[in-house]
């Protein structure tokens, strides 16, 4: 390969980019865009589930339960109920995702040694959320239930032991559960493969259908020197956009990053490399800006939302699908990134990771290198 020829092919399209606002803007201000949309408003964190109380008992301890749920940072409490209709209008309006019904006889119940009754009315239409909201309301009334108990033995003049078993859970790397720290790091993967492929997939066909192609095939100009000259100006580009999208996580959404900084741009050169080659290879195949354009959102959005293991656990899709996500190369840079961010983990347990994506790369760069031909038809 001779590196002047293809030096000049890179000079040429960096030329094209800077001319071109549209392109620059496209490049640089969209990863940022759609980093700073998707951070803020993809969250997968339950708080504040809006509830309805319907308190027909009205007494101390009935206050006392609802007041544990006002002081909850899980649910916020934003009206009461005097009867069922009331709640269903509520519920059906959107207005709350659930309705705490205090029975009459709740104090009498718990005076009388006997198991008092609670109910509470769920929005189903929304699983993850009420599955959620169900586990935060059971936790809120088992440590009430916890304390009534303690408080009865110790009017009984009773000794107080402790529990059989001491359940002491301790979280890793995201001790806080905070879903914005996993959800970043696979945002920057997500979108770095749309964009970089979305960047490339016009340069050959934007060749064709202008009528330069022609030009270019009749230079001394080699196949291989010509993708890779088209590669080089917007890999550079790539990382300059990696390395705001890293920016922005740190500063603006503080994900913690405790694993290697030379790691992760390595990982991410090697992904963006295979990326931008995919987009060429569309590129190559189209010939048409319009149908290239189309094919690359369609080949790399898609797969890498929703068979990447960003927003669905692997685990839980089928088998079948399963197999396919192996397909996908925003799984491993996935897998990657959150290892670096959250366990701050190295070479050594992400090798497996990072030869998968160099295999990626290579494969789809030989790929498109032997389907370009240098002919007009």
């Amino acid at each position: 390969m001779n590196y002047l020829r293809a030096w000049a092919v890179a000079r040429k399209e960096f030329l094209h980019v800077l001319r071109d606002p549209r392109s620059l803007a496209m490049a640089i201000a969209m990863p940022m865009l759609l980093l700073l949309l998707f951070g803020y408003a993809l969250t997968l964190d339950v708080d504040n589930v809006p509830i309805v109380v319907w308190d027909q008992s009205q007494t101390p301890a009935s206050r006392e339960l609802i007041s544990r749920f006002r002081g909850s940072r899980y649910f916020s409490i934003k009206g009461y109920g005097w009867n069922y209709p009331g709640l269903e209008r509520e519920i059906d309006s959107g207005n709350v995702l659930a309705a705490l019904v205090v029975p009459r006889d709740f104090t009498n119940q718990i005076r009388s040694g006997r198991q008092a009754s609670l109910q509470m009315i769920v929005d189903g239409s929304n699983s993850n959320t009420a599955t959620l909201a169900v586990g935060y309301a059971d936790s809120v009334t088992r440590a009430y239930s916890q304390e009534l108990s303690l408080k009865e033995i110790r009017r009984a003049g009773g000794a107080v032991q402790d529990t059989p078993v001491d359940f002491r859970p301790r979280v890793w790397f995201n001790p806080e559960l905070e879903s914005r720290n996993y959800i970043i790091p696979g945002l920057i993967a997500v979108i770095m493969m749309v964009i970089a492929a979305l960047l490339t997939s016009l340069t050959v066909a934007r060749e064709w259908e202008r009528g330069t192609m022609e030009q270019l095939i009749s230079t001394p100009v080699t196949g291989r020197e010509l993708i890779m000259g088209k590669l080089l100006p917007y890999f550079s580009i790539g990382l300059l956009d990696v390395l705001l999208a890293v920016l922005l996580g740190d500063l603006l959404f503080h994900v913690p990053l405790r694993g290697s900084v030379l790691l992760l741009f390595v990982s991410a050169a090697v992904f963006l490399a295979g990326s931008m080659a995919l987009g060429v290879l569309i590129s190559v195949i189209a010939k048409n800006q319009l149908m290239a354009n189309q094919l690359a959102m369609v080949v790399t959005f898609l797969p890498s939302f929703l068979l990447s293991g960003f927003v669905y656990p692997i685990s839980n899709m089928p088998t079948v699908i399963q197999w396919i996500t192996n397909l996908v190369p925003a799984r491993y840079f996935i897998t990657l990134l959150k290892a670096i961010y959250l366990k701050g983990v190295g070479v050594p347990t992400l090798a497996g990771e990072g030869l998968l994506l160099v295999v990626y790369a290579g494969s789809t760069i030989l790929l498109a290198v032997g389907i370009f031909k240098k002919k007009l038809v």
